[in-house]
C-alpha cells in the first residue's frame, strides 16, 4: 500500500471523470490471465488486491488504481538452444544452411511450442490520480512501467493530456547547487548518499555511499561533474533518493507517519487500507508541492497558464 518509488507527472488540462465513470472505463481493460500461447498481459486489477472488489478505490480527493501484468518466462538459453537443434537438422537434411527467415519462423514455432508449458510472473503497479493537486504518481522505479501504467489509462479513458514535470534550468543544476552552497532548502537534510556525473555520453560517474556529502573530498568533484542523485531526508516524515529526471526513488516513511494510524483495528483490512492511503496521499502530496517548488515548478500549473 504504502508507495517506495514515485513517478509523477502532470495534467496539462484538468481532470474532471466523475467516479462512476472512471470505473466504468477500467472495466474496457480488466485484467485476464494469458492464453495458453499468449506471452503477456495487462490490465486493471482490483485497486484493494484480495481486499476489495472495485478496480478503483476513492478517498481523500485522490483515486487509486492497480495495473496488473503477467508474463510468460520463457529462458533465452532454452529457446536459443533449440533453435541450434532445428538449424542443425535443416542443415543435415539438405546439406544447406538456413536462412534469416527459417530461423525466424524456428524461433516463432518453437515459442509457441513453449508457451503452455511456460512459468508466469505477475507484477502489480499502483498510481493514484489527484485532479485537486493534477497529478498522476505511479509507484514504480521504472520509466517504462510508469509509461505503460499511463498508456493502458489513456486506452480506457481515450485521451490522457499529462506531462513530465520538467525544470527550465535542468534538475541536476539545481541539486548541485545545494551542495555547492552546502545547504539545502528548509525542512530538506541532506544524507550520505548521491551521484556525481560528468557531461557527455561516456561521461564518467562518480557513486557516493555512506559519505558527507559537503566533505571537501566530494565538493572537489562538482567543478567537473554535476549532482543527478541526492539523498535526503524531508521534514522529519520520509527519506528518499531524488533524481535528476525528478523521480523518487527508495521512498520509506519515517515510524512517526505510521504510528498515526496504529489504533485503527484490522478487522476490517479495507478500512485500515482505506487509513493508510489517505495519511500517505496526504503526506505525498505535501511532499510533491514542496520538492517541485525547489525546482520553480507547481503541480497546478495548468491553472496558472
Amino acid at each position: 500500500m504504502w508507495f517506495k518509488n514515485l513517478y509523477i507527472f502532470a495534467f496539462t488540462k484538468p481532470f474532471t471523470q466523475r467516479e462512476e465513470d472512471l470505473e466504468k472505463a477500467l472495466h474496457e481493460h480488466v485484467f485476464a490471465r494469458c492464453g495458453a500461447t499468449e506471452l503477456s498481459r495487462f490490465g486493471w486489477s482490483n485497486a484493494l488486491g484480495k481486499h476489495g472488489e472495485r478496480l478503483l478505490h476513492y478517498t481523500n480527493g485522490c483515486f487509486l488504481l492497480n495495473a496488473r501484468k503477467e508474463e510468460k518466462m520463457l529462458p533465452a538459453s532454452v529457446v536459443k538452444e533449440r533453435l541450434e537443434e532445428k538449424v542443425e537438422e535443416l542443415q543435415q537434411e539438405h546439406s544447406r544452411k538456413a536462412t534469416k527467415k527459417e530461423k525466424e519462423q524456428f524461433k516463432e514455432d518453437i515459442t509457441f511450442e513453449l508457451l503452455p508449458r511456460a512459468f508466469s510472473r505477475i507484477s502489480d503497479t499502483q498510481g493514484y490520480i489527484c485532479p485537486e493537486k493534477n497529478i498522476i504518481v505511479v509507484n514504480t522505479s521504472s520509466r517504462a512501467k510508469a509509461e505503460d501504467f499511463l498508456a493502458l489509462l489513456r486506452k480506457c479513458l481515450g485521451s490522457l493530456p499529462v506531462t513530465s514535470f520538467v525544470p527550465d534550468a535542468g534538475a541536476e543544476t539545481t541539486m548541485t547547487s545545494w551542495l555547492l552552497e552546502q545547504a539545502l532548502p528548509e525542512r530538506f537534510t541532506i544524507g550520505f548518499e548521491g551521484e556525481l556525473k560528468a557531461m557527455g555520453d561516456d561521461a564518467a560517474v562518480l557513486k557516493c555511499k555512506n559519505q558527507d556529502l559537503l566533505s571537501d573530498e566530494i565538493l572537489a568533484h562538482l567543478g567537473e561533474k554535476q549532482v543527478v542523485k541526492i539523498a535526503f531526508d524531508w521534514d522529519q516524515t520520509l527519506s528518499c533518493m531524488l533524481c535528476d529526471d525528478l523521480s523518487v526513488k527508495r521512498v520509506k516513511f519515517h515510524d512517526s507517519v505510521y504510528e498515526q494510524n496504529e489504533d485503527i483495528p484490522t478487522d476490517d483490512m479495507i478500512v485500515k487500507i482505506d487509513a493508510d492511503f489517505t495519511l500517505m496521499t496526504g503526506e505525498l502530496n505535501r511532499f510533491i508541492d514542496d520538492m517541485l517548488a525547489q525546482f520553480e515548478l507547481a503541480t497546478n500549473s495548468y491553472l496558472e497558464n
